[in-house]
């Protein structure tokens, strides 16, 4: 979810010189699906060091994606230290520490050790997707739907408007917690002891910093989980009750950029505050000062992200698009609608294992290499299919190969998949939200893909301005955290420190897509279903 340029794995930026005693500098952190990332940045937003190592993934059975968290934790101080080092400074000219993080992705501990009950259950895991199934075709949810639907009628409600198009998915947390719940008996013990906790990884992360003194989380990633409710800011007890999740393991709801609590100074040899933890998508937002209705961000990292800022109140939408909550500070409260694609640096990365090329960089001329795909395409569903298609069930595939198929024709399907789903993201934008679009600002490592940015620039007919630096996850931690302690003074000043390194502008008219386009949700349409137990 975070931004990655597939392959890579390890990278370090050395300073030019020590810095000098008196500077002051943050940190901004991006624990992403596939990399964890941290930058020292300094009052000009310039990344002064860097570290990263990549997050490695677990698969016990087919479709199980989990993280081990000690590893994890391990690699978190870890990165922290080398990017410190790295930028020539001191931890004592740390000022703040700022956390953005894969969201959706959970874990379950016990309250009086710390010990966590399992590992790290990913955002991309499948393990509750029969869960999913039989709870949107449920007559619970069906009559939800029915009276909310009523409700709506007579209150123009814009939550009941809402609850009547809910559906529930593998990527919210609601149906795995549930799984976790009903298959895991220490866990069960230990939430009838009322000796559980739950947390997505911020909050695990800030227990571990804080040695366990404090235990919370922000707007942005509780929005994320599936039982958040927007509309009045707190955890759903209604859903809660519907599928049996006990309030009480929950954590406390917090501002985005916030006083969260204090590193325990053995980590580090120094206390540093912990000022802002917000979800990646959310943070990558931010970072690329997103801040106006209307302006929109395009993430291609492991998966896609398409937002759109709703302003100061949720937007209520057909169910393709997820109201989320984007940032609150102060008296703030941004709002956001997200669609996404589950498959994107992954495909890339998977591409990359299977020797097709041996750097991510290559792809882009051995797309640009060849005319066209010759009638090759791929479906990016290792994770299955979201909005606006919603299987999980959905399988991965090639279709269209020949006896002339090259490795080069695989590949530009690869790319070319990957602009046909933001196709398909913002044509179901622009149906859902009634919002006028200002801006539209890409990030993440598969941005660095000029093939895959010009292709979507002329299948959607916008302007894409892609930034000098792709890491705007890291970046939109580190700002949230300088504005909680006065580092930047407001968000006008973090405007006037943006860079754009480039603008892509259509140079092709969708039309002459049109047949490639129809031909790819083709293979889409065969590729549903192919896991079902129906």
């Amino acid at each position: 979810m975070s931004g990655l340029q597939p392959g890579a794995e390890r990278r370090r930026e050395e300073p030019s010189a020590p810095a000098p005693p008196a500077s002051r500098f943050v940190l901004g952190l991006d624990v992403g699906s596939t990399v964890i990332r941290c930058h020292v940045y300094d009052r000009t937003a310039r990344v002064r060091g860097s570290s990263a190592q990549k997050v490695e993934n677990i698969y016990p059975q087919p479709g199980w994606v989990e993280i081990d968290p000690d590893s994890l934790w391990a690699q978190f101080v870890a990165v922290i230290k080398d990017a410190v080092k790295a930028a020539g400074v001191q931890m004592n000219q740390i000022v703040g520490l700022g956390i953005s993080t894969q969201r959706a992705t959970f874990i379950t501990w016990d309250k009086k050790t710390g010990h966590h009950f399992h590992n790290f259950i990913s955002w991309q895991d499948l393990r509750a997707a029969e869960l999913v199934k039989s709870w949107n075709n449920s007559l619970i949810i069906k009559l939800l739907h029915g009276t909310c639907r009523v409700l709506h009628f007579f209150s123009r409600s814009k939550l009941m408007l809402t609850i009547s198009r809910f559906r529930f998915t593998t990527q919210h947390v609601t149906l795995r917690l549930v799984w976790i719940l009903q298959n895991l008996s220490k866990v069960q013990r230990a939430v009838e002891e009322d000796n559980c906790c739950f947390g997505t990884v911020d909050t695990w992360l800030l227990h571990k910093l804080t040695k366990g003194s404090s235990y919370a989380t922000d707007y942005s990633n509780a929005s994320t989980t599936g039982f958040f409710n927007p509309f009045e800011m707190c955890w759903s007890k209604l859903l809660a009750t519907i599928v049996s999740i006990p309030i009480s393991i929950l954590p406390p709801v917090k501002d985005t950029s916030h006083n969260f609590g204090t590193v325990d100074e053995e980590i580090f040899g120094v206390p540093i505050p912990v000022v802002a933890l917000v979800g990646d998508q959310q943070s990558a937002m931010f970072g690329e000062c997103c801040f106006q209705t209307g302006d929109v961000k395009l993430t291609m990292g492991t998966g896609t992200f398409l937002d759109i800022n709703t302003g100061n109140s949720p937007q209520h939408t057909n169910g393709g698009f997820y109201p989320l909550i984007g940032w609150k500070i102060g008296q703030e409260v941004v709002f956001l609608a997200e669609g996404n694609a589950g498959d994107t640096g992954t495909a890339i990365i998977w591409a990359q294992k299977l020797d097709l090329f041996t750097d991510a960089a290559e792809t882009e001329k051995m797309a640009l290499s060849l005319e066209d795909s010759e009638g090759v395409y791929f479906v990016p569903s290792f994770s299955g299919l979201q909005a606006p298609l919603n299987d999980p069930c959905a399988c991965a595939s090639f279709m269209g190969l020949k006896h002339s198929t090259s490795k080069f024709h695989l590949v530009r399907a690869i790319l070319e998949s990957i602009a046909f789903r933001n196709k398909q993201l913002y044509d179901m934008l622009q149906r859902e939200i009634q919002i006028p679009i200002t801006n539209i600002r890409a990030d993440g490592g598969v941005c660095n893909n000029a093939f895959v940015m010009q292709m979507t620039s002329d299948l959607i007919n916008e302007n894409i301005d892609r930034p000098a630096h792709f890491d705007m996850s890291c970046l939109g931690a580190a700002t949230l955290a300088g504005l909680a302690v006065g580092f930047w003074a407001d968000k006008e000043e973090l405007q006037k420190l943006r860079q754009s390194e480039m603008v892509f502008r259509p140079q092709k008219k969708c039309q002459e897509y049109k047949v490639n386009m129809e031909n790819w949700v083709r293979a889409v349409k065969r590729s549903m279903n192919w896991y079902s137990k129906a």
